[in-house]
């Protein structure tokens, strides 16, 4: 069974409504509403939390779920983190550099800085997203 479908059968069997497990856990109603539909996943503190409310174990409540158990390995995964996040900041280190020697070196040539240009946007933007998925 998926963890969204155990969230709801467990919110309903301990007689609470989504709004009074929301202000327990202190997100929003709404939050609570995507878990048990699966649109989103509670992070580990948030798993903790749910277990002790509805008095369900954590082993019951994460086990049979590959995709809850993928999301948790993921988000909790920090080396494989800060590995990421070092490379993309290397790249970014290497695609300016390269930016500065070709603009040196071909300054003539604008569609060569303008394609480098365009790598460096979208090294930049890597780099962003790497860093706004660790917040």
């Amino acid at each position: 069974m998926e963890i969204g479908k155990k969230l709801k059968a467990a919110r309903q069997g301990s007689g609470l409504t989504q709004e009074q497990v929301a202000e327990r856990l202190y997100v929003s109603r709404q939050t609570i509403s995507n878990w048990e539909n699966e649109k989103s996943y509670p992070d580990i503190v948030s798993v903790v939390r749910l277990s002790d409310l509805y008095s369900i174990s954590l082993d019951d409540l994460l086990k049979g779920d590959a995709k809850m158990l993928e999301h948790l390995e993921e988000s909790t995964d920090i080396v494989k983190s800060n590995q990421k996040l070092i490379l993309a900041i290397l790249a970014n280190i290497a695609v300016f550099l390269a930016c500065l020697l070709t603009a040196a070196l071909l300054p003539d040539s604008v569609l060569v800085i303008a394609c480098i240009f365009c790598l460096a946007v979208v090294s930049v933007a890597c780099l962003l997203y790497q860093i706004v998925k660790r917040i």
